[in-house]
């Protein structure tokens, strides 16, 4: 039995569709307008999500939009195999989690605390995904995809469909990529907003991909690979922003930690180093427009490791 088939490309329409699917379970997490430096600045604040991070959103999606499903088996960097057991478990699914040996204990967790099943392997999210992915085509159970799926990218959309309507003034919104599910999903549901789409220096895999004209694999260090750890962005987050082009950047991590302790300095907001990506592109002028909302997507990190 195949677990998989060629992925279709998601629309707008798609992501509205989403949008009102999954509102029974996900969280519309707020938008905070602030100013620094005297520049304004709005923050979607989705690491408020269920789950702390945006991944519930598309998990819904692919979930309840999808063939009815008894049992599911996906593989992630953490934050998509949590939102994939919390769907499941809201939905009554069983959920195996194949998750790199490396995957954080914030996120580790959480996960084994959904009930889900968790296989660990390997020491990044691509080798997981392989031994997940083998195993789902031997089962004959379906796949679970944590960003080449066009129901997630639809279901990550909404993010960018809700900063539309409850910050109709910003001119852009900044996610930070991985896989591109969040950048490809947030383009669609921007409503003609540019979308800034940022990278840690050491994992390029859209830079790549745009580059080639095709997704390839890409070197995978950073502090922030264990959430944008994706060797090669997905074939439906491709198209689409092949099709839909947004404005990419990159960070290094040096960057992305001074914006993760600046982030708490001025907010109290504690993330993972993923979430202050766009935050570390914005205060180092990598942002294009005057109004912009970085969408601040993770919260899994251990801060009582912290002094």
């Amino acid at each position: 039995m195949s677990t998989t088939t060629a992925p279709a490309v998601p629309t707008a329409t798609d992501v509205r569709a989403a949008a009102e699917r999954i509102a029974p379970h996900a969280r519309r997490t707020p938008v905070l307008r602030t100013e620094i430096d005297g520049r304004p600045l709005t923050l979607k604040l989705e690491q408020l999500q269920l789950t702390g991070a945006f991944k519930l959103r598309g998990a819904l999606n692919a979930l309840m939009g999808g063939e009815p499903a008894e049992r599911v088996i996906t593989a992630s960097g953490g934050n998509h195999g949590l939102g994939v057991a919390t769907a499941a478990r809201i939905l009554g699914v069983r959920a195996t989690v194949y998750v790199p040996e490396t995957v954080p204990a914030a996120k580790a967790e959480p996960l084994m605390a959904t009930g889900a099943e968790i296989v660990r392997v390997g020491e990044h999210y691509a080798v997981a995904a392989e031994a997940a992915l083998e195993r789902a085509d031997a089962e004959g159970v379906r796949y679970l995809h944590a960003f080449d799926d066009a129901l997630v990218v639809a279901g990550q959309g909404t993010v960018g469909l809700e900063v539309a309507a409850d910050a109709p003034e910003c001119d852009s919104i900044v996610v930070a990529v991985g896989g591109g599910g969040l950048a490809a999903g947030v383009r669609l549901g921007a409503e003609g907003r540019r979308v800034v789409a940022v990278e840690p220096e050491g994992c390029q895999s859209m830079h790549a991909a745009l580059a080639a004209d095709h997704p390839v694999r890409t070197p995978v260090d950073s502090v922030a690979s264990s959430a944008l750890g994706a060797a090669t962005l997905g074939r439906v987050p491709f198209e689409v922003l092949r099709a839909n082009p947004v404005t990419p950047a990159l960070v290094s991590d040096a960057e992305i930690i001074s914006a993760q302790t600046r982030l708490w300095q001025e907010f109290r907001i504690a993330t993972e180093p993923a979430a202050a990506v766009p935050f570390a592109a914005w205060l180092a002028g990598r942002v294009p427009g005057e109004n912009p909302c970085l969408v601040v997507c993770g919260a899994n990190a251990d801060w009582r490791l912290s002094g």
